[in-house]
């Protein structure tokens, strides 16, 4: 008797093939560029469409997409034909994306992500109520030697994991993440005990929110700093920095710096490289979106010596050492893209993403970063 080969034909598939994300993305490309819209140069993934009158932006994750712009007859003409091409369900005004909550006040926008905490800490499986003022302890260094390791590391990684996610709108907790996520390959009893100050942290913080102001100016300002030789088993420096667009923190980052630095100097000097890179992305990727920028991006330091080694381009002694890269910071200076104000360290705002505080110092840096206790459902 024979045998019965049964062959299964998969006509439609967006996930699950290698090659389904790219087919559709092209898929897309081609209607949307079919309505005139043109892919930004700076995140092919935005796409906009500019009159002498109007504008409409479109941004797509996958296959979940948000609408905005100033012309409302083009954007329902823009859904009609998006419906007529695809299977898609209009989701109305922007509630929920991805898992971030937004909310609409007179002040502006609200994100927050407190059903994603709320599911966290419901994995995490919490014995107690405990509730502590600041995600990690002041001076707290860590390294992969500190306690026993975990029989079992699938629950850190998968915490850790989902805390990496909530600092898309908590950047309260960015350098308490930035900490814990270096230890996801052999975590121990002393790194699951910092992940629990975190959850801990956010079990009293649930609904706050990050605001991104509808009445601010639209100019950028950036603060970098580093934190030299803050890791205890490798000594290399924690670079930081923070963007705000008006009053709205837009963009940051806490991350430990790829290679050692000898001296604050260079380490600093190797924060401002990584800010003004960020800081040249911002401003082509808004110039695509229509705010263009006349004048430098003030970018905040309180080394001295780096703005100085910036300005100098003949301190060979001091300098022969570090990368071309690093140089770039000089480069944007010269051309005008930034300029290097100093800061005291006392109003230094990234200093939070360098180091852990004390619960007075976190307070009062949190409150610089336009962060409030809303629910944004």
């Amino acid at each position: 008797m024979g045998t019965q080969k049964w062959v299964t034909t998969l006509k439609k598939a967006l996930y699950g093939l290698k090659q389904a994300p790219r087919a559709w993305f092209e898929k897309f490309f081609i209607v949307i560029s079919s309505l005139g819209f043109v892919s930004s140069s700076h995140d092919f993934a935005l796409f906009i469409k500019c009159t002498d009158a109007s504008r409409i932006i479109l941004s797509l994750y996958v296959d979940d997409m948000i609408i905005t712009g100033d012309d409302i007859d083009g954007i329902s003409v823009l859904k009609t034909e998006l419906a007529r091409r695809f299977e898609m369900k209009d989701l109305g005004y922007l509630r929920y994306f991805l898992g971030i909550e937004v909310a609409y006040s007179p002040r502006g926008y609200l994100l927050s992500q407190s059903k994603y905490v709320a599911d966290i800490l419901e994995q995490a499986r919490l014995t107690d109520n405990k509730t502590v003022d600041t995600p990690i302890e002041v001076n707290a260094r860590y390294s992969s030697s500190d306690g026993l390791s975990l029989i079992d590391p699938t629950l850190y990684r998968t915490i850790v994991g989902s805390l990496e996610y909530l600092t898309i709108t908590r950047p309260n907790i960015a350098y308490a993440v930035h900490v814990v996520s270096q230890f996801v390959a052999s975590p121990t009893t002393v790194h699951w005990a910092a992940v629990l100050r975190i959850l801990r942290y956010l079990r009293g913080t649930v609904f706050q929110s990050l605001l991104l102001s509808s009445t601010s100016s639209l100019e950028l300002r950036a603060y970098s700093d580093a934190d030299h030789g803050s890791d205890p088993t490798d000594r290399k420096s924690v670079t930081g920095f923070c963007i705000f667009l008006g009053d709205s923190l837009i963009s940051w980052k806490s991350k430990k710096q790829s290679i050692v630095s000898q001296s604050s100097t260079e380490a600093e000097y190797r924060a401002m490289a990584s800010t003004t890179k960020e800081i040249v992305w911002l401003r082509w990727l808004l110039a695509d979106m229509g705010v263009s920028f006349s004048h430098p991006t003030p970018m905040y330091c309180d080394n001295q010596s780096s703005i100085q080694i910036a300005h100098n381009s003949v301190f060979h002694e001091r300098t022969k050492h570090i990368e071309i890269d690093c140089h770039l910071t000089r480069h944007h200076l010269k051309h005008g893209t930034i300029a290097l104000p100093f800061v005291p360290s006392s109003l230094q705002i990234v200093d939070f993403f360098t180091k852990a505080h004390s619960i007075s110092r976190f307070c009062f840096l949190v409150g610089k970063l336009s962060m409030l206790v809303a629910a944004a459902s």
